[in-house]
């Protein structure tokens, strides 16, 4: 098995008799979710795409990626939360955090913020390049995708003129509505759907996410493949025989004991992106009505020079969920030194993935021991195949959380109300009034 649930760490924490407690909850949240009656069933799209998406489109994202890669020296994917972490999140796992130094095709992000001043490095990385630019926006209106999309725009129309600058620009949306879909109705520019029934967070693996990966170079079938495996072996509604539902009722037997914040733990430092995605996909999902976890992250043996001490004796409110991956991507092994200058002559015979392992053994002990519980997901390896199946298990395991902590986890009706200030405090039309009483309100 390519992903699995790994609770020898948590045998001090969870009992066998609290897992049992909780199977008709879980069988509950299984049937609601297979019969869309879950709460937010509108959006389910995500649990059966593995197995439905679109093939025709799929062909096209694949040519239009091929086509990126062919004409392009620069891809700028413009997009905030589930428009772009799941892309960024794939491509440097499978790619490493050195993807652009090491592919001909360098991958930059845009209208991920409003800083000014990120938009125009942004910018200068782009000057006199061969560009691409994949716009990701269901409306077409949020600000900061929109703003940064209508200054690379602009750049592209000024270094190419409107009819090839549109040749260039791909545009990812709504099937039939929406500022950008008009614009990119009236331009001509190639457009993918982003379908009605899945939200942001859990999009990775529609046309959101999977154009960039595909420019990238890399195997969506492969992933879709994964993401399929993973669709048909966390299928089973009894919790004995399902890793990913057996992970759920761990995060929520845990909280009920007080832990409240999920530390997403790795040893690889490509898995840097992956853990931002887990973090929006849990944290819009769970957080809401005065309940969730709250989900972070960490890379280790990094953070184990920072954060670490905090982890090992600070407060007992945590505990980690360590993803695991079995075989190294690349390996190498330490030459014997004759002075044995640094005392490591004893580990030099060993591959660095050996040491590697034996720190996370170390971690996991040392942690369990010091009153942090720990989950451990144990992957195969890095590769598009076992990427899909992680994808899909977080994803599943997330609806499942939801429903047991009885909210519904495909809304983020929080996420609004910093939208609503802003608005007013920039005197949108329609928000005059709201943003003079705001400025009464600031100090």
């Amino acid at each position: 098995m390519s992903v699995r649930l790994n609770r020898a760490y948590l045998e001090d924490y969870v009992s066998a008799s609290e897992y049992e407690e909780l199977k008709e909850s879980v069988k509950k949240a299984h049937n609601e979710l297979n019969s869309a009656t879950a709460r937010g069933g509108d959006f389910l799209g995500w649990l059966r795409l593995p197995d439905n998406y679109d093939k025709h489109e799929f062909d096209r994202i694949k040519a239009a990626a091929k086509r990126i890669r062919e004409t392009s020296d620069v891809l700028v994917v413009i997009g905030i939360g589930g428009s772009y972490l799941g892309a960024r999140a794939v491509i440097e796992l499978l790619g490493s955090q050195y993807f652009n130094e090491l592919s001909p095709l360098k991958i930059y992000y845009a209208g991920n913020s409003i800083s000014p001043d990120s938009l125009n490095k942004v910018l200068q990385l782009c000057e006199g390049k061969r560009l691409s630019v994949n716009v990701v926006s269901k409306s077409g209106t949020t600000l900061e995708p929109a703003l940064a999309f209508r200054a690379f725009k602009a750049l592209m129309e000024k270094q190419y003129g409107k009819e090839q600058a549109a040749e260039r620009i791909y545009v990812t949306t709504d099937k039939s509505k929406g500022a950008l879909k008009n614009l990119s109705d009236m331009e001509g520019y190639e457009s993918f759907i982003i379908p009605d029934d899945v939200g942001g967070r859990y999009s990775v693996l529609t046309p959101v996410g999977l154009l960039p990966i595909a420019a990238a170079g890399f195997d969506i079938d492969t992933l879709m493949a994964g993401a399929k495996n993973a669709m048909e072996r966390f299928d089973d509604a009894d919790i004995d025989k399902n890793d990913c539902y057996a992970y759920a009722a761990s995060r929520y037997i845990l909280a009920n004991k007080g832990k409240l914040i999920e530390l997403c733990g790795c040893f690889e430092p490509a898995f840097y992106m992956f853990a931002e995605w887990y973090k929006q996909l849990f944290a819009e999902s769970e957080g809401k009505e005065g309940k969730g976890i709250f989900p972070s992250s960490l890379i280790y043996s990094t953070d184990l020079h920072s954060l670490g001490q905090y982890v090992q004796e600070g407060k007992r409110i945590l505990f980690e969920t360590v993803v695991r991956f079995l075989e190294p991507a690349s390996d190498l092994a330490l030459q014997a030194d004759g002075d044995d200058f640094d005392g490591l002559n004893y580990i030099a015979s060993k591959p660095v993935s050996f040491i590697n392992r034996q720190a996370s053994d170390g971690v996991l002990l040392a942690h369990s021991e010091g009153g942090v519980p720990n989950i451990m997901i144990e992957v195969s390896k890095i590769d598009e195949f076992n990427t899909g199946e992680l994808i899909y298990f977080f994803m599943k395991a997330c609806a499942v959380s939801g429903a047991l902590s009885g909210i519904n986890p495909f809304d983020q009706p929080g996420v609004e109300s910093y939208k609503l200030n802003m608005f007013a405090l920039l005197d949108k039309p329609g928000f005059e009034a709201a943003g003079k009483e705001l400025r009464k309100k600031l100090k």
